[in-house]
């Protein structure tokens, strides 16, 4: 664990799922960096069996296996560590499910002010609902969907959360104007050729002028967020005046 950077443990029956993503991108030079330490743990290695079994059969009958407490909570508490003091800068046991509280940038954001977090990718029909009782600090969904496990919400959530971390991305600017970032949609984008097969960019983009692309840009992503995604309009960071702009054209 590098001292002083955020380190993440990822709890999984497939840690080898982890490691392209873990070796690729803004995650791979964050980490070289010492931005933030990261390791996969297969769950197996806290079983005591000879089977190395983590899962079983529901009590009450139904389909599918569920995952046993006791894997899980010599995973997280050996990764913790015995001492209070130990226990105290854990960090946060997060468990990857559907029933938990949606993702969202803001989430992320929350997430990066932790000095650790230990994410719970669990699989089958669920979880010992004792582990989530008495273990689970925190429960994340990346979509109202369902997947094989959750190894790949665990990805989602460290990818949002490494790029937050200062110094993660080429340059901190990349982040003020990004899509949920004050709580709307980013801008549309251009490159070269200035016309391709006709089309051509607003010739704001060309002026060089700073102030008006600027302003351009600002009214791009009011306009792009009422259209697509108009519930995030009541919770983002706009001015009164903006507020009214928005109305005036919902009723033109």
């Amino acid at each position: 664990m590098t001292t002083g950077a955020l380190h993440i443990d990822v709890i999984s029956i497939f840690p080898e799922m982890f490691e392209v993503p873990l070796n690729t991108g803004i995650v791979r030079r964050a980490r070289e960096a010492g931005l933030v330490s990261i390791a996969a743990h297969d769950l197996r290695d806290w079983t005591t069996d000879k089977h190395r079994s983590v899962d079983d059969a529901p009590y009450g009958g139904g389909a599918g296996m569920v995952m046993r407490p006791e894997p899980w909570f010599a995973a997280v508490e050996s990764l913790r560590g015995a001492s209070l003091r130990e226990q105290q800068a854990a960090g946060r046991a997060v468990l990857l499910t559907p029933q938990g509280r949606p993702f969202s940038q803001v989430v992320a954001q929350e997430l990066a002010q932790e000095p650790r977090l230990i994410l719970m990718a669990a699989r089958y029909e669920g979880i010992d609902e004792r582990v989530r009782d008495h273990l689970v600090d925190d429960e994340i969904s990346i979509g109202d969907y369902v997947l094989s496990g959750g190894e790949i919400p665990a990805m989602v959530v460290v990818d949002a959360v490494v790029r937050l971390l200062p110094g993660a991305l080429g340059s901190a600017a990349s982040l003020r104007e990004e899509s949920h970032q004050g709580g709307l949609l980013e801008y549309p984008h251009y490159t070269r050729p200035p016309d391709f097969r006709g089309w051509g960019i607003p010739d704001v983009l060309l002026s060089g002028n700073h102030a008006q692309i600027d302003a351009w840009r600002r009214v791009q992503r009011l306009h792009r967020t009422s259209d697509r995604r108009p519930d995030l309009i009541a919770d983002a960071d706009l001015t009164a005046k903006e507020r009214k702009f928005l109305a005036d054209a919902a009723q033109e």
